[in-house]
């Protein structure tokens, strides 16, 4: 009967291809090739989800550093912030706004986060998903985010733009 008990983590890790799967498969598939400028079309209307295709000119593995150390997550975003680099890891971002875990990390490749807000409630997480490729001299940054509170889709993609992907495009 154990046995058949999954931990959180195991559930999340598990649970990450097939929430990852459904977003690049259904009605959220990559339909542009916009830059960090991407229009309302990559909110989800019948779902709480955002999905992005994002070209940057910094290396992968200069993203997903930006993403995990801290000082440089501190640097880039003018927020401070908090960042155990290992899967199950925890992190707080901007001075504590934002709370979650490492769920999956794959070196310069993939990160996976159980993400959430301070303003919501203490029970609610999100996933969060950067799937990095080398695309020429870009790099394409595939992003996912869902599962957060419906009302939420809007807000969280201004603060996506202007925290993340604006300050991601300074760097090369």
């Amino acid at each position: 009967m154990l046995a058949s008990l999954v931990s959180r983590r195991d559930f999340c890790v598990r649970l990450t291809p097939l929430v990852s799967a459904l977003a690049l498969t259904g009605p959220f598939a990559p339909t542009s090739e916009a830059g960090p400028a991407a229009a309302a079309e990559d909110i989800s209307h019948s779902a709480e989800s955002i999905h992005q295709d994002l070209r940057f000119k910094a290396t992968a593995e200069r993203i997903y550093e930006a993403l995990l150390d801290e000082k440089q997550f501190a640097a880039i975003t003018g927020g401070a912030a908090r960042i155990d680099r290992v899967a199950g890891g925890a992190f707080s971002l901007f001075d504590g706004r934002i709370k979650g875990r490492n769920v999956d990390l794959s070196t310069n490749r993939l990160v996976v986060q159980a993400w959430r807000s301070e303003a919501w409630r203490p029970t609610i997480y999100s996933i969060v998903r950067f799937d990095l490729s080398r695309q020429g001299d870009t790099t394409r940054l595939i992003f996912d985010h869902t599962g957060f509170p419906v009302g939420e889709a809007q807000s969280l993609f201004s603060g996506w733009k202007s925290h993340y992907w604006d300050a991601l495009e300074k760097l090369v």
